[in-house]
């Protein structure tokens, strides 16, 4: 019985658009991956934050969800990145069809990276802001 292909492109687009929530993991490894799990803990582990701390600023209580959704950027990037041959000996080994890769993969990527980058300065400037003067800017 062949084992279904993974496709890379879809994996890294499901990573970086809904990685958050870890459906690029279930994708991958199936329902039993614990890494996909803690993904979609972090929603209402966030949730559960803010209803606990409805004093503290937006940013503090849902960084849970905040750092599942830059560790999915970061494993869009390195799903997006890796070789197809590599990516076939891991994920399909069963599978009767071999990756190959297109110009839509690179065009992720430069998204991701750029979201990703943009988020995350963001979240420091945000993050000082609070901390340094009490968010006097916002």
């Amino acid at each position: 019985m062949a084992t279904p292909h993974k496709n890379k492109t879809v994996s890294t687009l499901l990573a970086a658009a809904l990685g958050g929530v870890g459906l690029h993991r279930f994708y991958l490894h199936g329902w039993r991956d614990r890494f996909g799990w803690l993904h979609v803990l972090s929603v209402p582990l966030s949730l559960a934050l803010a209803q606990a701390l409805p004093a503290s600023a937006m940013i503090f209580t849902a960084l849970p969800l905040i750092v599942s959704m830059l560790c999915a950027a970061i494993e869009a990037l390195v799903i997006g990145l890796t070789p197809d041959d590599k990516w076939d000996l891991r994920h399909n080994t069963g599978s009767a069809r071999q990756s190959e890769s297109h110009w839509i993969l690179a065009v992720i990527l430069v998204l991701t990276t750029g979201a990703a980058a943009m988020g995350l300065i963001a979240l420091l400037a945000r993050s000082f802001d609070l901390l340094f003067t009490g968010g006097a800017f916002g």
